[in-house]
């Protein structure tokens, strides 16, 4: 039995063809183009950019000058945001002041923070704070840079503490007097709301310094 043929007519073969090509000149364009783009970089990860202990971190004294955290290295720290305008500001300063009078000479540090990110607590200028501090608070420990410890521009330091210890609903401190408890390798121990005084923290204090 012959076999039928079907031929297409010349003026349609003609404009597949036409459109085909069309077709792969655009994809040609397309992929040169994306070549001339430089991959983009590759997003780096939240441990790579993170210290492995307080002690790899720089900040800043209530001055200005450089502070290197390696400084305290063999001490146990007990680090706090501070503000001077908070309801919990007069008991957390005194309570504070026994506990750095009671332990330094055994080997403990108070390194207090200012931040002003929690309904504007700490307006003041660094030397305003400083004379608040000193003389109504009383504090010997040492004040450094006023700093944020939320969102983009959190200080290092912050974004390494709160990477070690999260809180209660999140990682972001919630108020003024967040504390941290960092033992003699740089390593935080534990974290304490704003509502716990310091006081309260002793014994795990002592338990640091090999004094209970």
């Amino acid at each position: 039995m012959a076999a039928t043929t079907t031929s297409s007519s010349s003026g349609g073969g003609n404009r597949i063809w036409t459109s085909s090509l069309a077709v792969l000149a655009l994809a040609v364009a397309l992929v040169s183009l994306l070549s001339l783009r430089a991959p983009p970089p590759a997003a780096p990860s939240m441990a790579d950019d993170l210290p492995t202990s307080v002690h790899d971190i720089s900040v800043k004294d209530i001055k200005g000058n450089d502070v290197k955290l390696s400084e305290y290295e063999g001490k146990v720290l007990l680090i706090v945001n501070v503000a001077s305008k908070c309801g919990l500001t007069n008991s957390n300063y005194k309570e504070l002041n026994v506990l750095y009078e009671k332990y330094k000479e055994k080997g403990l540090e108070i390194l207090a923070f200012p931040c002003n990110q929690f309904a504007g607590q700490e307006p003041g200028s660094n030397e305003e704070i400083e004379q608040t501090v000193c003389t109504r608070f009383k504090a010997e420990f040492p004040i450094f840079d006023k700093i944020d410890v939320n969102g983009k521009e959190a200080a290092p330091l912050y974004k390494f503490l709160k990477s070690q210890k999260g809180g209660f609903l999140g990682d972001g401190i919630k108020w003024n007097f967040t504390k941290f408890l960092v033992g003699k390798d740089g390593k935080v121990v534990e974290r304490y709301a704003p509502t716990t005084s310091p006081l309260k923290i002793e014994n795990d204090i002592q338990k640091l310094l090999g004094t209970s």
